[in-house]
């Protein structure tokens, strides 16, 4: 059975060297209360919105919107991690939303709806490593060690909004789509294959499209 492990939701923090706060480190509450935040942008300080109530992000020009509203990752994945980097990883140590179990997150497919408790999410991005993350993670040349085991969780959008509860019961709507989250992983971390590929599905996202047809211009 695929269910929520736990919800995680992040307030500001200093982050070393830099001015503006992060909302990565997450903490586990009761529930989260999810709604669609609208398209991205950068508020006061620079600072994101996400499609969870009370969650800080604090880079809107990377992070947060409609496509990146809620982020889920397996709790099996950050037991790997766990397992690789010899020490103990919480719940919501690669700052996500949603820590699931039972459920092969990084088989979803873009598109696929994911009925949570009484909100419905769809599989809308991959999760992109960042400075921060690295930072966080403290581990030597993690982003190309995340990127290469490419099982990164995905981004949720939502469809209808409601409170999400640890034990809720996920269940999953394929889609249909042969877009695979993992495969967007890798065209965004650079994959000229995987970017042509992604290009030729009509439904792929239009930030996606229209920073992939940025790069091949240029390699052209």
């Amino acid at each position: 059975m695929s269910f929520v492990l736990s919800v995680n939701v992040g307030s500001p923090e200093p982050r070393p060297g830099r001015a503006a706060p992060t909302g990565f480190g997450k903490v586990s509450v009761e529930c989260i209360d999810v709604a669609d935040p609208g398209p991205k942008r950068r508020g006061p300080g620079g600072q994101g919105v996400s499609g969870v109530a009370g969650d800080f992000i604090g880079s809107g020009r990377h992070h947060g919107g409609s496509d990146q509203a809620v982020y889920a990752v397996a709790r099996e994945e950050l037991d790997h991690w766990a397992r690789e980097i010899g020490r103990e990883l919480p719940d919501g140590a690669f700052g996500e939303n949603i820590t699931t179990t039972g459920l092969d997150v990084d088989a979803s497919a873009y598109g696929d709806l994911w009925t949570v408790g009484d909100t419905v999410l769809r599989v809308s991005a991959p999760r992109i490593p960042c400075a921060t993350f690295a930072q966080r993670m403290g581990e030597k040349g993690w982003v190309r060690r995340f990127t290469e085991r490419g099982r990164g969780g995905t981004y949720l959008a939502v469809v209808e909004p409601g409170t999400i509860r640890p034990g809720d019961p996920i269940t999953v709507q394929r889609s249909g789509s042969s877009l695979m989250i993992v495969d967007l992983l890798r065209a965004w971390m650079g994959d000229l294959d995987e970017m042509r590929s992604a290009m030729a599905h009509d439904d792929l996202d239009d930030e996606s499209r229209g920073y992939f047809t940025g790069v091949l211009a240029k390699r052209a």
